[in-house]
């Protein structure tokens, strides 16, 4: 592997180029997400018959839950049934209850079991922790096949402690984002499939949006989202699923909203205020 191809190998989780589209013809005021809003007149009855009907919604909610009585097999069983009519529905089953260096682990040999797996794969394999050596060696240890991991390890540890590299995404030549940034690597899962599950192999496509940069006033390296889908070549190894192999390419890319972008400020609160998903099939 070529360290100067590693950064389009998926492992920061797609730092590709994106735009922002910004609104026509708006200043820097008003509301930040572009929405319109209404006047007060005239609301008052209508917001008062909205909130009775939500009470009681949410009433007859917690008496259907009540009413359950315990009894969550035949629940769960529905919902795996009504699952199968759609790609991308939760099925039911539960997550895994471990974890080795914060990635959890102990997958179900099956194909949901596989597709938990390469999702929470390319979490951690996209996490800013990629970019602390430590951190680092844990998380290629956890989710590659023994062999697979000792090969990559040498190549990583250079690629990302290179400084030419590293100065390119905005980061100091120590790897440490600029006083007053904060430095933005993070996958997020958007759907999964399983094309192929025989034995102990498993090829399962993850198609993910990823955010990228450095939250802060003067970066020239702005948090930015990129779309792409990895195909994992999956081994079950030891009791639990590995990777042998993977590939990325881009999209499928949705159409951007024309959405203002939100202050560097906001997205630095925002990364380190919301927590990253265990994702589970």
């Amino acid at each position: 592997m070529n360290p100067d191809d590693e950064r389009n190998d998926g492992l920061f989780g797609g730092s590709g180029e994106t735009r922002t589209r910004l609104p026509e013809g708006e200043g820097g005021g008003g509301d930040v997400y572009g929405g319109r809003r209404s006047g007060r007149g005239g609301g008052t009855s209508s917001r008062s018959l909205v909130t009775v009907v939500g009470v009681v919604v949410l009433l007859i909610a917690a008496i259907a839950f009540a009413n359950r009585g315990g009894d969550d097999t035949s629940s769960a069983d529905g919902d795996a049934k009504k699952a199968g009519a759609s790609a991308t529905a939760p099925s039911g089953e539960k997550p895994v209850g471990g974890k080795t260096d914060g990635i959890p682990t102990g997958y179900a040999k099956s194909e949901q079991g596989a597709q938990s797996a390469a999702a929470n794969f390319a979490v951690a394999l996209g996490s800013a922790e990629m970019f602390d050596k430590d951190q680092r060696r844990g998380i290629v240890n956890t989710v590659y096949t023994p062999e697979e991991a000792a090969k990559r390890q040498t190549t990583l540890d250079e690629v990302y402690s290179r400084e030419k590299f590293l100065t390119s995404i905005g980061l100091n030549a120590d790897g440490s984002a600029p006083k007053g940034t904060s430095f933005v690597s993070r996958i997020i899962p958007v759907g999964t499939k399983a094309t192929k599950l025989e034995g102990d192999s498993a090829t399962v496509e993850i198609w993910y949006s990823s955010l990228f940069g450095l939250a802060g006033e003067d970066t020239r390296n702005p948090v930015s989202e990129s779309w792409f889908t990895n195909t994992y070549e999956l081994r079950w190894i030891d009791g639990d699923w590995k990777v042998a192999d993977f590939r990325q390419k881009d999209g499928p890319v949705p159409v951007g909203r024309d959405q203002r972008a939100s202050t560097a400020e906001d997205m630095a609160k925002a990364v380190e205020q919301f927590g990253g998903f265990t994702y589970a099939r």
